[in-house]
């Protein structure tokens, strides 16, 4: 299905009977289940599960090439949500396959195209990039608040009052729902948003200073550490 949303676009909740490859030419997604929360940028996909509830925001506007597969085509893939990386080769397949009609010839040049999309699928290796979201109304009204703003400076002792729970309970469901500490879920909710600005154009230092980070060198060192990678990586070459 190839189909483009403008910036602040928001598919409500729904789910899918078929599972479903979400994926974007242009623009960075933020797909959102009951469990985690995942940023999609035009250098990957996201695998989604037949059945699965989630709902997804449109960071910029978004140019959607995304895949539904039967349970046969989906056999051997992830039982659940996964961030799989995209290559050159991958993308223009996907392109190729959302310009096909619904239904084609599997015994025909678009059969090969899609035979080739369900190789390279079962040959990707999932990323590890995901942030996991609690259930706890009170956590979550704050996680929410911070993946709108994820550069907001203020520490537990400052969140407390407006969430009706002690720095002391929000700590502990922090680690107990999410088994991250405050400190680094923030740091994983800034990494994935850097990571989706940044495949979007956004230059370094912008995004450094919007991420609340005093400094390019702070921003680009904890980047590294936590990507593997420099934040220009991520920006798309000219």
């Amino acid at each position: 299905m190839p189909k483009d949303f403008a910036a602040g676009h928001l598919i409500a909740s729904h789910h899918h009977t078929r599972a479903q490859l979400i994926y974007a030419t242009a623009g960075t997604m933020r797909v959102s289940t009951d469990t985690a929360v995942w940023v999609v940028p035009p250098q990957r996909a996201l695998w989604m599960p037949a059945g699965v509830r989630h709902s997804i925001a449109m960071s910029g506007d978004v140019t959607m090439r995304t895949l539904y597969l039967r349970d046969d085509a989906a056999a051997g893939m992830p039982g659940a949500c996964r961030v799989l990386p995209v290559s050159p080769l991958l993308r223009e397949l996907i392109v190729r396959a959302t310009e096909l009609p619904v239904h084609y010839d599997e015994r025909g040049a678009a059969g090969h195209v899609v035979a080739l999309i369900l190789d390279e699928l079962h040959h990707e290796r999932s990323l590890p990039l995901h942030l996991p979201m609690p259930r706890d109304k009170r956590l979550r009204g704050l996680c929410l608040a911070l993946l709108e703003q994820p550069g907001d400076p203020r520490t537990l002792d400052e969140w407390a009052p407006s969430t009706n729970a002690s720095p002391r309970t929000l700590a502990r469901l922090f680690v107990a729902e999410t088994g991250l500490t405050f400190g680094a879920w923030r740091q994983q909710a800034r990494v994935l948003e850097a990571m989706g600005r940044l495949g979007g154009g956004q230059a370094v230092t912008d995004v450094a200073l919007d991420l609340g980070y005093d400094s390019v060198s702070a921003f680009s060192a904890m980047f590294r550490r936590a990507a593997g990678v420099s934040p220009s990586a991520y920006r798309p070459s000219r």
